[in-house]
Order: structure tokens, then C-alpha cells, then sequence
């Protein structure tokens, strides 16, 4: 499998390449050249796996050259070990036609977990062959970084390094990450907002001489390995509901796309997802573009629903490659335009292209806290806020009833209390391996919104660095 960037100017690269570059040279993302494709009659074998078999034949043709099934398997093995759940993703019927896929069941209680668990691991696998180690940078409104620092933690070939935007995550959130003390851990908190975090995270990777001395590698859904494990659930919620002889749709709270984007490409593989329901926050920005087709940006404004305060979705770029017939210079184009002006367009025909599958629909504060209370109401079901907002985006949008939906549940309610007792009455208890979150120390760096100091605090704290300095091969 080779991939290529979405601005077409980057080199091709393999697997290996990819996962640990993260970024493209050119400033893209890397998608495969071309999207594998199983039958139906190889979804259908594919039914009586377990979620670790799934994830082996699923993943194994984005692999292909870099790792050997057997490889994979281990690596898949490790990293499922860690939930709670034996299905890993395990699905509840919340109504007739409508299912939670609780993807909160690893050890952060998000479905960062999913990906990331397996990614420290494919990181250690790769950089171990190589001997070679990396710093790792992302930026997080709340639940990567927590995910990330869990699989990245004691590390020794890996320094990792966490942005977040001051006083707007929740406290359990915030503390998920600062109380890892480990010593290759560096938590940094801005002031700003999640936005302004990504773009120095993107500013870093561009900076062609601090990437390369600092060998910096991304954890964020930039990250094409991110996006090929959670193309994974989606296999697994669309067979068990009927797939492939039977069509499913997906409800997918939304804020930068990488998610939504995997079951993109779950269809592009051959799954019958009929369609997929943008969920979004006040900060609506993909809600916007597929009611009009225009991509226009607006203030990030804070929410019960954090992770979601998102007006600049990076991961769009895979689908606007998509809808642009893979030309990479029109995505630049494109992508100019939206830096320069805060807006861009597709052509009528490029909106009615993802119109075909996408749908998206805002839930406002006031919605997101009627959907906490009535699912609890109703089914007995308590959910989280994000979760709360791919529900409302199901129940609102007109999809043939025939059709079940899948909402993903993307969060432990424990991770947002506040927010789900003041809507539900129910304070969520988190649980017993969390259980003493608040007495934690906590341990983060309170940098002002400057890239300058940011990169400073790298170079100072990174042992990658140390190693150049010293003449060794970083």
C-alpha cells in the first residue's frame, strides 16, 4: 500500500513513513492511493470475528509491505487488552431503530482510546526496527491528548507533547492528562483556543528545520493510522446490524471530521452505509458547510460539549480531496483561499456528490441537554454530552425509518459530570481506576498563544534534541 497527500506535492510514501510523519511535507494529509475493497461475499465471512480478528482483516491492506498479519495481530492483541469491554465497541439498543456504539470502554474513557492504544504500539514496533526515536506533538480540545499520553506514557524511544486550550476542557479531561507524571510526558496549556493549538501544531510540522531536528510525529487524527483503526467499528457495528445485505446509517458527533471520515471510507471499502449524520455543537461550522456547500469559519464559541469547539476541521481536507477527484492542487487551491478569507466553496456538483451520503444538523445547548435528560428519561440510557449530540442528529434527521442508525457514543459520562447531572439529575461515578482523578498531582507548563514559545519549550524538553546536540542520530 503506498499513500499520497491530499496537495498532491508531497512524496509517496509507504506505511511506515506515513505513520511516523504524520503531516505531509507539502502540508496535506496522506490517504491511500486507492481504497481497498472487499465483497460482499468477504463481509460476510467477516461476520463471526471477534472485534480483534475484525480489526486484523480490515486493517491488513493498509499494512501491506509495512507489517506481517501475524505482526499486526500482536500489536492488535496489546492494545484491545486494555478495554474494559470483551467487545471492545459493544452496541445498545436505545430504540427501535436506534444504537449507541459505546466506544468509551478503554482506559480514558473516549474513543480516542480506540486508535491510539494501537498507535503507541505501531510507533514503539516501528521506531524499535529502526532505531530511532521521536517527539510527539498534537493538539487536543480534550480527549486526544488524554488518549495519546496513555499510549505514549514511559515510552522510551517516544518524548510526547500536548497542546490544549486553557480552561476549556472539563476538569476530568484536564486532569486525564496532567496527572501523568511520567517523564516523557509534557503537558502545555494555552491561551487559546483548540484552533489556535492545531495551527501551531501544523506550524511546527512545517517548519521543515524544527520538524527535522526534533523528528516530530503526530498523534493527532492528521494522522492516517488514526483514521484506518476506527474505520474498524464502523465494520463491526454495520455487520452486526445485517451488512452487507442490509443497510445501515451512522450518527457520528463531528468536530474535526477524522471520524466521520473513517466511515467514509468503511463505504469506499464496500460496507452499504446509506448515511452519515454530521453531528454538530454551536460551533457548526460542517453543519453550515453541507446546508450551503461554502466552508466559512466563525469564532470558536466554549460549550458542554468540548471536544467539539472546532471551527477549523482538518481533517475535511480527505473529503474535499475526494470531492475535488483527488486533484491535489485544487485542494491547495482550495485550502489557500480558506487561510487567506476564512471561507472556500465547492462547485453545486461537489456539494450534491457529498450530499449523497452526508447529512449534518447543529444541536445547541439547550438540545444537547433535552437529549441527556430525555435518553435517560425514556431508555434509562445516561449519555454524555458529545454522545448527546450525534443522538439529537439521528432522531433529527429524515432518513428512511427502515434504516437503523448507530449513534456513536464517543465519551464516558463520568468524563463530563457537571454537564450530565445538571441535564439528567445523575452525577456519573467515574470509574474504579479513576477513581482518585481529583487527589492526583497535576504537573503542565502555561504557555502564552505563541508559536515561538511553544517550539522553545520542545527544544528545551525534547531528549531527541539532546541527542542531536550530542552528535547522534536523532
Amino acid at each position: 500500500m503506498r499513500y499520497v497527500s491530499t496537495r498532491g506535492q508531497a512524496p509517496v510514501l509507504g506505511f511506515d513513513d506515513v505513520l511516523l510523519a504524520g503531516l505531509a511535507g507539502d502540508g496535506g494529509l496522506y490517504v491511500p492511493e486507492s481504497w481497498p475493497v472487499f465483497s460482499a461475499a468477504q463481509w460476510r465471512e467477516m461476520r463471526g470475528l471477534d472485534y480483534r480478528g475484525l480489526a486484523v482483516r480490515v486493517m491488513e491492506p493498509f499494512v501491506e509491505g509495512a507489517l506481517r498479519r501475524d505482526e499486526l495481530a500482536a500489536l492488535v492483541d496489546g492494545a484491545y487488552a486494555t478495554f474494559a469491554h470483551p467487545a471492545v465497541t459493544p452496541l445498545v439498543q436505545v430504540d427501535h431503530r436506534l444504537w449507541a456504539m459505546e466506544l468509551f470502554h478503554g482506559p480514558t474513557l473516549a474513543f480516542k482510546d480506540v486508535a491510539l492504544q494501537l498507535l503507541g504500539r505501531l510507533f514503539d514496533h516501528v521506531l524499535r526496527r529502526r532505531g530511532e526515536r521521536i517527539t510527539v506533538v498534537g493538539a487536543t480540545s480534550g480527549d486526544t491528548g488524554s488518549a495519546a499520553i496513555e499510549a505514549c506514557r514511559d515510552r522510551d524511544a517516544i518524548d510526547v507533547f500536548i497542546l490544549h486550550p486553557r480552561g476549556r476542557t472539563s476538569e476530568v479531561q484536564r486532569r486525564q492528562m496532567t496527572t501523568v507524571l511520567s517523564p516523557n510526558v509534557h503537558n502545555i496549556a494555552v491561551e487559546g483556543t483548540f484552533d489556535d493549538c492545531q495551527d501551531m501544531v501544523k506550524a511546527m510540522f512545517n517548519d521543515a528545520e524544527f520538524r527535522g531536528a526534533h523528528a516530530l510525529s503526530a498523534v493527532n487524527s492528521i494522522n492516517w493510522a488514526r483514521i484506518m483503526a476506527q474505520i474498524v467499528y464502523y465494520a463491526a457495528g454495520a455487520l452486526a446490524l445485517g451488512a452487507p445485505d442490509r443497510p445501515v446509517a451512522f450518527a457520528v458527533p463531528t468536530g474535526n471530521f477524522g471520524n466521520v471520515f473513517a466511515a467514509y471510507v468503511a463505504r469506499q471499502m464496500g460496507l452499504p452505509i446509506e448515511r452519515l449524520i454530521v453531528g454538530t455543537n454551536t460551533n457548526d461550522i460542517l453543519a453550515r458547510f453541507f446546508a450551503s456547500g461554502t466552508m466559512s469559519t466563525a469564532p470558536v464559541t466554549p460549550t458542554i460539549s468540548p471536544s467539539m469547539d472546532i471551527q477549523i476541521s482538518s481533517n475535511f481536507e480527505r473529503l474535499l480531496f475526494e470531492l475535488q477527484d483527488r486533484d491535489g492542487a485544487a485542494v491547495a487551491a482550495s485550502l489557500a483561499e480558506f487561510r487567506r478569507t476564512g471561507r472556500f466553496a465547492v462547485t453545486p456538483a461537489q456539494l450534491e456528490r457529498a450530499l449523497a451520503l452526508f447529512r449534518g444538523h447543529r444541536s445547541g445547548e439547550e438540545e444537547t441537554a433535552a437529549t441527556i435528560a430525555a435518553m435517560y428519561r425514556d431508555a434509562g440510557y445516561l449519555t454524555d454530552p458529545h454522545t448527546a449530540v450525534g443522538l439529537h442528529a439521528a432522531r433529527a434527521d429524515d432518513l428512511d425509518p427502515a434504516v437503523p442508525v448507530v449513534a456513536l457514543a464517543c465519551a464516558h459520562p463520568a468524563k463530563f459530570p457537571d454537564a450530565v447531572e445538571r441535564a439528567s439529575g445523575v452525577r456519573p461515578a467515574l470509574p474504579p481506576h479513576l477513581a482518585d482523578l481529583y487527589e492526583r498531582e497535576e504537573r503542565l507548563a502555561v504557555l502564552p498563544n505563541d508559536l515561538a514559545a511553544v517550539q522553545d519549550f520542545v527544544r528545551t524538553h525534547t531528549r531527541v534534541q539532546a541527542r542531536v546536540q550530542a552528535g547522534g542520530r536523532a
